[in-house]
C-alpha cells in the first residue's frame, strides 16, 4: 500500500456486503465438478444466485447477463475449457467482471497453458494460493491444489502480475494478501478447518466474482475475503471438527449482518 493509496477499510467492507444484498447478483460459475454443489450452496447463503452455465454452446450468451462470472480450473475438461475461454472473451467484451482461480496451477503442463491464457484474456481478478500465483509469474507451482509458498513470499509476484494484466490479485493463506500493484490489503481472519473442506477456497473466487459486480475489483476481492474468513471464525466457535463446521459456515454466512462484519474483520 501507498501513503497515497489508503487500504480498503471496515467500513467499506461491511457497506459492500450491503450493496450486495441490495440487489443480488447472478453469478455464471464454471468451476470444478467436485465443488459446484459446495460453491452454489455458499453464494445462495450470502444472498447471490448462482448459475452453473459451463458449457461451450451457452457459456458466452450467459457471460454478458450475468453480474459476474467465475472461471476455476479445477477440474478442466476440452469442453469446459472451451466454455471457459469463450466466457471470459465474452466477459470483457460485455464489461462483465470475471474472476479466474487457477488451481493447481504450474503444476501441469496443460492446465498451466490454459490458466495463462485466460489471463492474458484480463480477468478482474485473479485467485489463488501462494504457489498457484507464483506459477503464473513463472514459478514452478504447489503440491497439487496445496500451496507450498506464503502469501508473503508470493506477493511481489502477485504485485507485478496486477500490473502488467490489470487486475486484483488475491493471495490466499493465514493471512490473505490482496493487491492491485499499487495497494495491498491484508486480511487476517479465518480458521484451519477452511482447508479441511472441500471446496472452500473455490467458492472464495464465486464470492469474489459476486462482489466484483457492484463494488471495484480490490474492494470486491477484500469484501469476499472478509465475509467468508469472518463467517468461518464464527462457525469454528460452535463446531466440533471439519463436518460440522461445513454446516455452520453456510449458516453463519447467511446470518453476518454488515454490522458484525465490520466489527470483526482484521483488515490492514
Amino acid at each position: 500500500m501507498t501513503s497515497s493509496s489508503p487500504a480498503i477499510d471496515a467500513p467499506e467492507i461491511g457497506a459492500a456486503l450491503s450493496g450486495l444484498r441490495a440487489q443480488p447478483p447472478l453469478v455464471q460459475c464454471l468451476t470444478n465438478i467436485v465443488v459446484a454443489q459446495w460453491t452454489a450452496n455458499v453464494l445462495l447463503a450470502v444472498g447471490a444466485a448462482p448459475a452453473m452455465v459451463d458449457n461451450p454452446r451457452e457459456a458466452a450468451e450467459f457471460a454478458p447477463i450475468a453480474s459476474g462470472v467465475l472461471v476455476n480450473l479445477g477440474t478442466p475438461y476440452d469442453d469446459t475449457s472451451d466454455a471457459m475461454t469463450a466466457a471470459a472473451s465474452a466477459a470483457a467484451a460485455a464489461g462483465t467482471p470475471w474472476v479466474l482461480d487457477p488451481v493447481a496451477a504450474g503444476g501441469l503442463r496443460w492446465r498451466t497453458g490454459l490458466a495463462l491464457e485466460l489471463l492474458r484474456s484480463s480477468p478482474t481478478i485473479v485467485r489463488g494460493n501462494a504457489s498457484e500465483i507464483m506459477a503464473l509469474a513463472g514459478g514452478a507451482g504447489g503440491k497439487g491444489v496445496d500451496s507450498t509458498d506464503s502469501p508473503e513470499a508470493a506477493l511481489a509476484a502477485a504485485q507485478e502480475i496486477a500490473r502488467t494484466f490489470g487486475t486484483v490479485v488475491a493471495v490466499s493463506g493465514p493471512v490473505d494478501h490482496l493487491t492491485d500493484g499499487e495497494r495491498t490489503v491484508r486480511i487476517a481472519n479465518g480458521h484451519p478447518w477452511m482447508t479441511q473442506v472441500t471446496g472452500v477456497g473455490c467458492a472464495l473466487g464465486a464470492l469474489m466474482a459476486a462482489f466484483a459486480g457492484s463494488a471495484d475489483p480490490l474492494t470486491a476481492a477484500a469484501s469476499a475475503t472478509a465475509v467468508l474468513t469472518v463467517a468461518a471464525d464464527r462457525a469454528a466457535a460452535v463446531s466440533q471438527g471439519p463436518g460440522s463446521f461445513a454446516v455452520s459456515l453456510l449458516d453463519e454466512l447467511a446470518a453476518l449482518t454488515p454490522d458484525s462484519l465490520v466489527a470483526a474483520v482484521r483488515v490492514a
